[in-house]
């Protein structure tokens, strides 16, 4: 096969997928916002199960809804006949998944869902199969054709059934109200750890924070400029709130032989741009950096009053992109 044959191939592939994910988008009808509701509610875990590459997209399911607040767990059918239906109870729901459905290793499961009042939810392109009539809710995944179509190897339908696991697990993450802070929790680790950051998690707060009152000399200001490190310093009026900061920028901008007399109220940036100690690091990254004027150190304010501050190169340091 020549380079632009299977360039060929290639395209054939992804447009058939894209295709058969049209068709999944169409398909959805109110029983998914059944499902989604029915699983927001649960008290235990959604249990996936599958077999095969049914099996590998389940484990991946998992481990979507577990990271997004969902807790779940794989169970492999087949350790389930031989006790670990055991970890399965009937504050949890079995999220079945068989391309034909009738994969007859998950019989066991399916009727141990009966027995105790488990939930079950398949997924699965057989309308009329076993799973489909022993199911509680059914997500019917579009029988589209197999990328390949000469073996019929599960390509298409593990698409489908992945996509149709990360929509499941999308909606309950918004049903839920999970927001980004409580998706740090589950990725500490990282890049995605750093994203999801907050400037509370790196800023400077405390003795550590240079600030200074307005009525105070260039002089002092520079001693703790120095002593602090961040090269620069916030200006902090008698209410407690921020009324601006003096930088290296600052000082260029009025040297001068009586520099080191001035207040710092005639030398300071008035209204610098600041961010809560809950904004996200990434996006204080953004702020640093957009526009023609870039910017290395931004105060976290709170009702007004100085929290802490960031240096871009905290950021850098963390791995914020």
């Amino acid at each position: 096969m020549t380079d632009m044959n299977s360039l060929q191939v290639a395209r054939r592939v992804i447009r058939l997928e894209q295709d058969g994910l049209g068709q999944l988008a169409d398909s959805l009808d109110d029983t998914f916002n059944a499902i989604v509701s029915r699983l927001k509610d649960i008290k235990g875990r959604v249990i996936c199960a599958g077999v095969g590459k049914s099996g590998h997209v389940a484990r991946k399911i998992a481990a979507t809804l577990a990271s997004t607040g969902a807790p779940a767990q794989f169970v492999h059918p087949t350790e389930a006949s031989h006790g670990d239906l055991g970890m399965i109870t009937p504050d949890d729901a079995v999220l079945a998944l068989s391309k034909s459905g009738e994969t007859k290793e998950l019989g066991d499961m399916m009727a141990y869902c009966r027995r105790f009042g488990t939930p079950l939810i398949g997924m699965t392109c057989g309308a009329d199969s076993g799973l489909a009539k022993a199911s509680d809710y059914l997500l019917l995944v579009p029988d589209a054709p197999e990328a390949c179509a000469e073996t019929r190897a599960p390509t298409t339908s593990t698409t489908l059934m992945m996509a149709l696991g990360d929509a499941l697990a999308v909606a309950l993450l918004e049903a839920r109200g999970f927001t980004a802070q409580d998706f740090k929790m589950y990725h500490p680790g990282g890049a995605l750890g750093a994203a999801l950051s907050t400037v509370g998690d790196l800023m400077h707060a405390g003795p550590d924070m240079p600030v200074i009152g307005p009525d105070a000399r260039m002089s002092e200001a520079l001693i703790e400029i120095s002593a602090k490190g961040l090269g620069c310093v916030g200006v902090v009026a008698s209410d407690g709130k921020l009324a601006g900061m003096v930088t290296d920028g600052d000082l260029r901008r009025h040297m001068g032989p009586n520099l080191l007399d001035q207040p710092v109220a005639e030398v300071m940036t008035r209204d610098p741009k600041t961010v809560s100690s809950q904004t996200l690091a990434a996006d204080a990254l953004r702020i640093m950096t957009a526009g023609s004027v870039k910017i290395t150190q931004l105060f976290a304010v709170e009702d007004g009053k100085p929290a802490g501050l960031l240096h871009i190169h905290d950021l850098l340091r963390a791995g914020v992109k």
